[in-house]
């Protein structure tokens, strides 16, 4: 079987891998990478527990083919943890009990990530909407919903504290 070998930047890490042209970025970032962050629920981008930046942009890792990350950005939940602290956002999930079994729970954190990058002020209408295609079993979103809250309040704190200095 031929392989391809794909150059890409996982969470700001320069990253070689090998795999099969049909195999989708959830399969490589698991197997072939060792970030086991991303999670298959469903493998038809339906529950977004395998949610991934791609230059940015929110994607289903599911839904990808590895081969199409060449020279691309990928970010993954590994990734938000900065100097060995966890980020804001996933603190203020274990703080808000906005987590059980864990399968969806790194694709709650990219989307959710991904929503305050673009907006650090969002209003619980648009939380919902940003995180309407992932899907949780087990916690129920409002927890969910209160700890992204929670976690935007901070992240504007700590960002006037460092425009201050």
């Amino acid at each position: 079987m031929s392989s391809v070998l794909v150059s890409t930047t996982i969470n700001g890490d320069p990253i070689e891998f090998a795999c099969p042209p049909e195999e989708t970025l959830l399969d490589s970032l698991r197997d072939r990478v060792g970030l086991t962050g991303v999670k298959e629920g469903c493998g038809t981008g339906d529950c977004g527990s395998c949610s991934v930046t791609l230059d940015g942009r929110l994607m289903c890792s599911c839904l990808v083919l590895s081969a199409e990350v060449e020279g691309r950005q990928v970010g993954t939940v590994e990734g938000m943890v900065e100097n060995g602290q966890l980020h804001p956002l996933q603190e203020s999930f274990i703080d808000n009990a906005a987590l059980q079994c864990g399968i969806c729970t790194p694709g709650f954190l990219i989307a959710a990530n991904a929503l305050l990058e673009r907006n650090p002020s969002p209003t619980e209408k648009e939380i919902r909407y940003a995180l309407a295609g992932n899907l949780c079993r087990c916690t129920g979103y409002d927890k969910i919903v209160r700890a992204v809250q929670v976690a935007s309040k901070e992240m504007r704190k700590k960002s006037k504290k460092t425009k201050k200095k």
